[in-house]
């Protein structure tokens, strides 16, 4: 299975599709969220623990089809570059957010769910950390 690993603030990111999961870990203190989207036939997977993400999936972001896949597909290509441009240059971003590269390519399915799901983490960041990516 490919995975693509990201480490953000407080969580790790791995891209790819489907099915959902989520649990609750303990890291200290604090209450990890961790979502977890996979689909074994596209072999890649995403997982995000990030406090609060779910919460704002559930609350804020607007719901999976009120856009299309190739708007958030679309979306995502800017986003994902923009995100790799910061994590390459940690002495003029945020290190904490912006630590590990994503690697989505641009020329995979991911499908609606995925891209709706990156999406969302983008403008949760956005949103949570006051980074403005336009």
């Amino acid at each position: 299975m490919k995975t693509i690993f990201y480490y953000a603030a407080i969580g790790l990111f791995i891209a790819a599709c489907s099915s959902t999961t989520k649990t609750a870990t303990k890291e200290g203190n604090l209450e990890q969220e961790v979502v977890r989207i996979a689909n074994d036939s596209l072999e890649y997977e995403i997982i995000i623990f990030d406090i609060g993400f779910e919460t704002y999936l559930n609350t804020i972001a607007k719901p999976m089809n009120f856009y299309s896949k190739e708007y958030y597909e679309t979306k995502n290509r800017f986003y994902v570059t923009e995100w790799n441009i910061r994590a390459l240059n940690p002495s003029r971003y945020r290190s904490d957010i912006y630590e590990n590269q994503i690697d989505y390519d641009f020329n995979v399915d991911y499908g609606l769910e995925v891209n709706y799901k990156l999406y969302n983490y983008f403008k949760f960041v956005e949103h949570k950390y006051r980074q403005r990516f336009f």
